[in-house]
């Protein structure tokens, strides 16, 4: 293929592959797979503290398989709150379903319920799908279990860079494969890591039990056991030319599937994005990978320190959405009409983001900031993004707030390049991607929380590099974007710092496409 040619601006959306998701065959699961998710579900996620969150989202997941099976339309309401002997009952009244359905003409998947077309207990034979037409264009197969919003949204905009670079010449598709075509527990992946990220001695349990040998063998051995069938199905039917990993839990299984498919030597390539900044989970790095994108010297060393060649290992940076690729320069035009255009003041602006989950006592530090910034002399400004989070969205906009601070607050928004351009410092948890993207934009970053394990990395990436602080408190964070905010020439050394670092993050998603391409000429 010719080296890319000059940017062009991508088309509103890629070519949709046609439908794939009615099943080929009817199947049927064994007794023994029955009784094991259901084991599972009935008596470990009730016994977890903080248990009703979690069950809640997996008792809806339930009763829409119940649904599903029985013909019936819909996949359940929104989640609500349920005491474990009820969930235990949903799980039960659903395993009596399929006993009567098994008696019939074997489990059958109604293609009604939007959902999953792989509701609870559903077989491996039912992950067949319909293969696209081939078109000339070659597949690129993104996996990823969406978990926090960062590992979805480098693969899209991986994809908007080979499109960009490549037009019409790829047909790529971002897949959930634990979430579409897992199987049992493994499909609650998503609302598990939404109660874990509120439950942080959770997530410390989880991420580190992972990473000792011990714990790694175990995880993927299961996952093997448990996947291997219906993932094999699924990516045997879109046949890949190329299978990119954006997730540390996708690495090792479908390595092993490819190299099934190969007849014991896989012979499509294989290509991880790291999408963690100043650490990483031992999962991430594979040694049969063929290439292994790091954003970061410091996630360079744990893949060498893994057992990586450095031939192997290509330094990028961190891939960002799209809006943040030439954000820089807007940035260096000032940004008084981003400002006008976002309904803004043309004031001294501060950025308070939770994610796209809110989380991260999101209420309790934008207080402590809107406070601290009223108490300064001359008018300010704090934006508040609350992502899902509803109800500290309504709390804020309600509470009265003092002094001369114009208070703003959004729920979910998807032009965060532009909020971040109209601002003059950022107050975040320290998610990779939007310390990636503030650096691009040149945004003083204060950090007030982190998930332990790969993001505790990142709280040294941004401090070393002079742009940032970090606290949990509150009042101490609240003071500290105050006295940013108030001092001549902080603001404007810390976002110079900041830009050096983000030049490499800007030109990564583009380099990322060029390497994939590269691999399939």
């Amino acid at each position: 293929r010719a080296s890319p040619q000059a940017p062009q601006p991508p088309p509103s959306a890629l070519p949709a592959a046609p439908p794939r998701r009615a099943p080929a065959a009817a199947g049927r699961m064994s007794a023994v797979d029955a009784l094991v998710q259901a084991a599972f579900v009935t008596a470990f996620l009730p016994g977890l503290p903080g248990r009703a969150e979690l069950p809640a989202a997996i008792s809806q997941r339930a009763s829409g398989a119940t649904a599903s099976l029985s013909m019936r339309s819909g996949a359940g309401g929104a989640p609500r709150r349920v005491k474990p002997v009820q969930f235990s009952a949903r799980i039960l009244k659903s395993i009596l379903g399929l006993g009567v359905l098994w008696s019939g003409a074997g489990l059958r998947l109604d293609t009604s319920n939007p959902a999953s077309h792989l509701p609870l207990f559903m077989s491996d034979a039912n992950a067949a799908v319909v293969p696209p037409k081939r078109d000339g264009r070659k597949r690129v197969l993104f996996l990823l279990s969406d978990t926090g919003g960062g590992h979805k949204a480098s693969a899209k905009a991986i994809q908007m860079a080979l499109d960009e670079l490549y037009p019409g010449q790829f047909l790529c598709e971002i897949c959930d494969i634990y979430t579409d075509y897992g199987k049992g527990p493994f499909t609650t992946m998503v609302p598990f890591y939404q109660w874990a990220a509120k439950n942080p001695w959770a997530w410390r349990l989880v991420y580190f039990s992972g990473q000792n040998p011990v714990g790694e063998k175990f995880n993927n051995c299961l996952t093997n056991a448990v996947n291997h069938n219906g993932w094999k199905a699924y990516i045997e039917s879109f046949a890949p030319d190329i299978v990119v990993s954006v997730h540390p839990l996708c690495q090792e299984v479908p390595l092993r599937i490819l190299k099934n498919m190969g007849g014991g030597a896989r012979k499509i390539p294989f290509v991880t994005v790291v999408t963690d900044l100043g650490g990483a989970h031992n999962l991430w790095f594979n040694k049969d990978v063929d290439k292994c994108c790091v954003p970061s010297t410091e996630i360079e060393s744990i893949a060498l320190r893994r057992g990586l060649r450095p031939d192997q290992i290509k330094k990028h940076g961190l891939p960002v959405r799209s809006g943040f690729w030439d954000a820089a320069s807007k940035k260096k035009n000032g940004s008084k009409n981003v400002k006008a255009k976002l309904g803004l003041k043309d004031v001294r602006t501060v950025l308070v983001a939770g994610g796209g989950d809110g989380v991260g006592g999101l209420q309790g530090v934008a207080v402590a900031v809107g406070d601290n910034l009223g108490k300064l002399e001359g008018p300010t400004q704090m934006v508040v993004i609350c992502g899902k989070n509803e109800k500290v969205a309504k709390a804020l906009r309600n509470r009265k707030w003092k002094g001369d601070v114009n208070v703003v607050v959004n729920g979910f928004v998807s032009n965060m390049d532009e909020w971040m351009i109209a601002s003059d410092c950022l107050v975040t948890k320290a998610g990779p991607g939007t310390i990636a993207e503030a650096a691009i934009v040149g945004l003083p970053t204060m950090l007030s929380g982190f998930l332990p394990g790969q993001e505790a990395g990142n709280v040294p990436y941004v401090i070393d590099a002079g742009f940032g602080d970090f606290s949990k408190e509150p009042k101490k964070i609240g003071e500290t974007v105050a006295k940013w905010m108030s001092t001549d020439g902080a603001l404007t050394e810390m976002s110079r710092k900041a830009t050096e670092v983000g030049r490499t993050h800007a030109r990564a998603t583009k380099e990322i496409a060029i390497e994939i391409a590269s691999m399939l000429k």
